[in-house]
């Protein structure tokens, strides 16, 4: 069964299959149907064309159904490392390893003094002993909530590998001679982007960012300093989570927590 849908002069078809989406266009002077395409492959169609027809209930069934198998690997207590940060880095070294798109994004979560927790993708630019770093806008809405309330958890997702490692802790300000260092490692262009996009506020256009991009140029040529507003975050762990997909949904979760200055790890059940 197919539920069918007319859209200008072409018809769009809902039906319960691996693509729950099926267009088809007719020809305007003989009124015989064209060629079809799957949802998937539907990047060639006019604008406007499945909006009247993304969230109705056969497709929306068909997101219900998917479903992944993950059987690449497997996470034993007594194969991992007992200080979670060399764990971390073994699978990061991995993601690198097998040129994963962005191995360095991590969605980061905090909460604000409103009690709403907000998140971000931003990307990993340190490691060490001392926690994981990031570089932003101190004034921006995540630079106000961690002031605020200076915890926040990070989480990366490596699906390729069926891999999601989380981090929680408190956060810290980098130190200035971090940030600068960071900071001149930037290209250029970004550099002056530090200064020209007033994070999170509210601008009239995009050309507010080109007006302020201009005038950071000419006043600094080609030598930028670091923002005020502009440095690093650490967030110094005292939690991690490493999970490995399995078959069945049985998968594998190992969990460390900092106690009296000691990792004890344990597992969890996903």
């Amino acid at each position: 069964m197919e539920a069918r849908r007319q859209f200008r002069n072409w018809d769009v078809y809902l039906r319960p299959s691996p693509y729950a989406i099926l267009v088809r266009r007719w020809d305007k002077v003989s009124q015989t149907p064209g060629k079809s395409w799957p949802r998937s492959v539907g990047r060639d169609l006019p604008p406007g064309l499945l909006g009247p027809v993304a969230y109705t209930g056969q497709a929306m069934q068909s997101i219900a159904d998917l479903r992944t198998s993950y059987e690449r690997d497997e996470l034993d207590e007594a194969a991992s490392a007992a200080d979670p940060r060399l764990q971390f880095e073994l699978w990061l070294q991995q993601a690198l390893d097998a040129k994963l798109p962005e191995p360095t994004a991590m969605t980061l979560a905090s909460v604000g003094a409103d009690s709403r927790p907000s998140t971000r993708v931003v990307l990993l630019k340190g490691n060490d002993a001392r926690g994981l770093v990031w570089f932003s806008n101190y004034r921006s809405r995540k630079g106000r909530e961690l002031e605020a309330n200076p915890f926040a958890a990070l989480q990366f997702h490596w699906v390729e590998l069926e891999r999601v490692v989380r981090i929680e802790g408190r956060v810290e300000h980098t130190d200035a001679a971090e940030s600068d260092a960071y900071y001149k490692t930037r290209p250029l262009d970004s550099r002056i982007g530090a200064w020209a996009s007033p994070q999170s506020d509210v601008i009239t256009s995009r050309a507010v960012l080109v007006a302020n991009a201009a005038k950071v140029s000419a006043r600094y040529l080609l030598n930028p300093p670091r923002p005020p507003h502009w440095g690093g975050f650490r967030l110094v762990p005292d939690r991690w989570e490493f999970w490995q997909g399995r078959r069945s949904r049985l998968h594998d979760r190992l969990v460390y927590r900092l106690v009296e200055d000691a990792w004890q790890r344990e597992r969890l059940a996903p």
